[in-house]
């Protein structure tokens, strides 16, 4: 009989491939955007981008062993991704400005996660004699929560400048490729914002972090080849994978979407 509390769910998913883990998240991922659309239009787009980047940063906490990589591989980058299908869909039918909304909500909902973050670690921890028996979990959970959401200083201005740069950029192209081909060929601005934008967030990122932040430099040979590129063919694929989800964003962003939330 299968277990649907919490614990009984991750157990059986730590006993499934990682790859049907995989696209179990995927299609959880996309399959939100698309509701969330359809139950609060332009809004819901505005909270799934938060809860994106929230939990993206959160995700690239905790390496992977897949089948069809040599090492583990950072989580994150389905649910970063999303992020893209999220703009886009605003771009397509809320407009441009709606999309640079959603993209600074994002930058925003994150910075003040940290904030409060810090502040909430900011608290002294109960000692072992303070917490005595009936409150004996605070101090590892007091550690916890140190080890998730203590930011890295260099991660931190790495990861918002990435996000920021190609965001905007995705926004950006994805505007250009509708003008440029009339409306036509949705498919192609989907992909094609996506994939530059991608490999943009990929090497400002990495060039921040790895090498002009970093105490010590990492060398350009593993940054470009494992940090730049060694993801972003996983991210190509992501970002394909999305595009049926961007017709269907047609029948979920049709007027009167939301409207019972109004």
């Amino acid at each position: 009989m299968l277990d649907l509390s919490p614990a009984g769910l991750i157990a059986t998913l730590n006993a499934a491939p990682p790859e049907a883990v995989w696209f179990l998240l995927l299609l959880v991922c996309f399959g939100a955007v698309i509701l969330l659309t359809r139950l609060f239009g332009e809004a819901g787009l505005y909270v799934y981008i938060a809860v994106g980047v929230l939990g993206a940063n959160l995700q690239v906490l905790k390496p992977v062993q897949f089948s069809v990589f040599a090492d583990p591989v950072a989580l994150g980058t389905i649910l970063f991704a999303s992020t893209y299908l999220a703009t886009d869909i605003l771009t397509e039918h809320y407009g441009r400005a709606a999309a640079r909304r959603g993209v600074m909500l994002g930058f925003a909902a994150f910075l003040l996660w940290t904030i409060l973050a810090v502040l909430t670690l900011g608290f002294r921890p109960l000692s072992p004699a303070e917490a005595g028996e009936g409150l004996a979990w605070a101090l590892p959970v007091h550690e916890a929560m140190a080890t998730l959401f203590t930011p890295a200083p260099a991660f931190f201005v790495a990861g918002m400048a990435a996000y920021l740069t190609s965001q905007f950029h995705d926004v950006w192209l994805y505007s250009l490729l509708k003008r440029i081909t009339g409306g036509r060929h949705l498919w192609l601005r989907n992909n094609a914002s996506t994939w530059i934008s991608a490999l943009i967030d990929n090497t400002v990122f990495s060039v921040l972090a790895w090498v002009v932040l970093a105490p010590e430099p990492m060398a350009w040979q593993p940054l470009i080849f494992t940090y730049i590129l060694g993801t972003y063919v996983l991210r190509i694929a992501v970002a394909a994978l999305d595009t049926p989800f961007v017709y269907l964003a047609r029948w979920a962003a049709r007027p009167g979407a939301g409207a019972a939330y109004a």
